[in-house]
């Protein structure tokens, strides 16, 4: 597995929903698995990709590392998938508050370090109340991406048309001509 950590974000699919696109800093190119949460470098890209105002440190990666293990798990239907994904989410809270500009929330943690996970894991919450059934793997077999759905009719099976969708064309297009 290697490390993904220059300054720029390496990743194949970026601007999912946050618990998507912390799943998404593992991925799988040219058949290597690449993660660029190897190390706090790589959690400094991540953090920055996804609006996350937190020094990358190694506590925080920790945690981040617990919490995508967690979502993982849940995404994929593993049977410890919910109590795992509710054990990062017990870690924080949600304040209500009340200000001049009117009602609002914040989230709370015992530990700040955990927050960039329980951010992900209320986020998937969030994906679960909304649009459960749009949340999907990429088609393709060797795939790690995952994605929301957001085509009108719901019927999205790639990360990526340009890659996932095109080497799924091309191999049925090269066994076809091999058939014949």
């Amino acid at each position: 597995m290697r490390s993904a950590t220059t300054g720029a974000d390496p990743r194949p699919l970026t601007g999912e929903p946050l618990a998507l696109d912390l799943l998404n800093t593992r991925w799988r190119q040219d058949g290597e698995v690449h993660d660029l949460l190897a190390d706090e470098a790589g959690l400094g890209v991540w953090l920055r990709a996804a609006g996350l105002d937190r020094t990358p440190d190694a506590a925080t990666l920790r945690h981040t590392l617990s919490a995508r293990d967690a979502l993982l798990a849940a995404v994929d239907g593993a049977d410890d998938g919910v109590a795992r994904v509710d054990a990062v989410l017990g870690h924080g809270r949600i304040r209500a508050t009340l200000t001049a500009a009117g009602p609002g929330e914040v989230p709370e943690f015992e530990d700040p370090a955990r927050a960039p996970g329980w951010l992900a894991a209320r986020n998937y919450l969030e994906l679960l109340r909304t649009a459960p059934d749009r949340i999907r793997p990429c088609a393709h077999e060797a795939c790690l991406l995952h994605f929301l759905d957001t085509s009108r009719n719901g019927t999205r099976r790639w990360c990526s048309m340009a890659l996932c969708g095109n080497r799924a064309k091309a191999s049925r297009h090269y066994a076809r001509s091999r058939e014949s």
